[in-house]
């Protein structure tokens, strides 16, 4: 397993470090093709994303997609070509992460000529117009001071939790970007950022559907006509050690409170203990599932919450989505605790509630009944992973980019059906502890909260209903599970200040 990463990192680095070295021509593609859908789908794939933002410019990458999937070409202006798409019920768009840059697009294969012809423009015949900069810079920064930080408390404790894991390294870089640095990106950083990073060897063309062996043909000459390789080298992602339970507040004026807790995994797809930690993780947290261990004893039994989760992959945008992305590619990984908001006044409590079950689980395993109940669940459960052709596609295509020749979505089943309980509680053990976390709170009367961390201090909670007397004894003990928090790891951010 260590030499199918090392030739798949030596094959990566051979194609993006070295100056002046020369592409194949032929794009590379990955094909779907799927003769009874008549929806073509495109998922085009620029291994740049905002990890690639140079120093100052935090946003530069995102500025760029968007204005590639919101801008005039060289032959339509942005609202000429949102009145062609219009008609024939299409559309393109992307998503900027910190890998990658995705963008997606579908047509029926009646109206293909006509849509491929507006995207591949999109992407290859950019007109970077003044205008279309301000728009879609302005906006940016709008949605970075308003919305973000005072609209959507989950993903701005997503944004600044990412950003505290993988503090010192490029993945640190917010997708969106910070304030200070879009405010000062111009026209021209796009269009150099553009030409240095949107390029042959940087792109991966996913296309699925009924297409034809013609639409490859023009995609090979059209994309052909792409800068080639990049030069300069793609820096190692090498979180820094956590020792001892470390917390940043964002402190805000609102009656709930956020939290997220995790720690780096060196563990991703393709990894002998990927499955079974899977699986565990399945039975820990699974996304917005009431089948989620975490989900039950914090929601359901206590009623604190809409929901609460985990992960051992990235899950961008979860609020929205029911099911893991595609294309959502990150080395290492993370091991990451989502407690949706709940009120003020039963933060600690839901902090320790949480920490106690992942103690649990580190310290003693699944059961045998949990493991079998969970493993059959799963065997099923993977089938909505991929509800369309076009998140098939985006699975293919992570497929290559993992190095996976055995596809991750065929050899699901027979994966999980091959774990037994000991392979997934020795998993468990060499994977995930509980003595070193990072932690991230979005919430008020940050100093008391800091208080509390320190001193340990206990955390009663309180109900409206009725609780059976199991709950209310096992409360006692959860009310001060003790948080081993030092005053030096606690850091306050004020909210005007986050991604500023």
């Amino acid at each position: 397993m260590k030499t199918r990463k090392i030739i798949f990192i030596l094959l990566l680095a051979i194609c993006v470090s070295i100056s002046g070295c020369k592409c194949d021509k032929k794009i590379k593609t990955i094909q779907l093709k799927i003769t009874d859908d008549p929806i073509i789908s495109f998922r085009f794939l620029f291994h740049t994303g905002a990890m690639q933002d140079p120093a100052g410019k935090n946003g530069l990458t995102s500025l760029t997609a968007n204005l590639l999937a919101e801008g005039s070409t060289q032959k339509n202006k942005y609202e000429d070509i949102l009145k062609k798409l219009y008609p024939i019920a299409s559309g393109y768009g992307v998503r900027v992460d910190r890998e990658y840059t995705i963008f997606s697009g579908r047509s029926h294969k009646d109206n293909i000529d006509i849509f491929y012809t507006l995207f591949k423009e999109a992407l290859l015949e950019p007109a970077f117009l003044e205008e279309d900069f301000t728009r879609v810079k302005t906006a940016t920064i709008n949605y970075l001071k308003n919305t973000f930080k005072y609209g959507d408390d989950e993903e701005l404790g997503k944004a600044v939790f990412k950003a505290y894991m993988y503090k010192g390294t490029p993945y640190e870089n917010n997708v969106t970007g910070k304030i200070a640095d879009l405010e000062k990106i111009t026209l021209e950083d796009v269009k150099a950022f553009y030409k240095e990073n949107f390029t042959r060897g940087n792109l991966i063309a996913g296309i699925s559907g009924n297409f034809d062996d013609a639409l490859i043909g023009k995609i090979n000459k059209d994309f052909a006509a792409l800068p080639e390789c990049k030069a300069g080298e793609r820096t190692a992602i090498t979180p820094e050690e956590i020792a001892g339970l470390n917390v940043q507040i964002v402190e805000k004026d609102t009656e709930s409170t956020g939290i997220h807790i995790g720690f780096p995994i060196k563990l991703i797809r393709g990894d002998e203990d990927f499955h079974a930690l899977f699986l565990a993780n399945q039975w820990f947290g699974v996304h917005r599932n009431s089948s989620s261990h975490l989900y039950r004893v914090i929601r359901e039994v206590r009623g604190m919450n809409y929901g609460d989760y985990s992960y051992i992959e990235d899950f961008p945008m979860g609020g929205r989505r029911m099911m893991p992305p595609a294309n959502a590619y990150k080395n290492p990984q993370l091991f990451e605790i989502w407690i949706r908001p709940v009120e003020n006044k039963n933060r600690l409590f839901a902090l320790r509630a949480a920490l106690r079950e992942l103690k649990k689980l580190v310290d003693n395993g699944l059961t045998q009944e949990e493991f079998d109940l969970t493993q059959k669940s799963l065997t099923k459960y993977y089938l909505h992973f991929a509800s369309t052709n076009a998140v098939r596609l985006g699975y293919k295509i992570d497929d290559y980019i993992f190095g996976l020749k055995a596809g991750h979505l065929e050899n699901f089943r027979k994966n999980v059906e091959a774990l037994t309980l000991e392979k997934v509680n020795r998993a468990i053990k060499k994977h995930l502890q509980y003595d070193n976390l990072k932690i991230v709170f979005v919430s008020n009367e940050a100093e008391a909260l800091k208080e509390a961390l320190v001193n340990s201090t206990p955390s009663p909670i309180t109900y409206r209903s009725p609780k059976p007397a199991a709950v209310l004894e096992e409360d006692k003990i959860i009310e001060v599970f003790p948080l081993k928090v030092k005053a030096e790891n606690v850091e306050i951010l004020k909210l005007d200040d986050v991604f500023k």
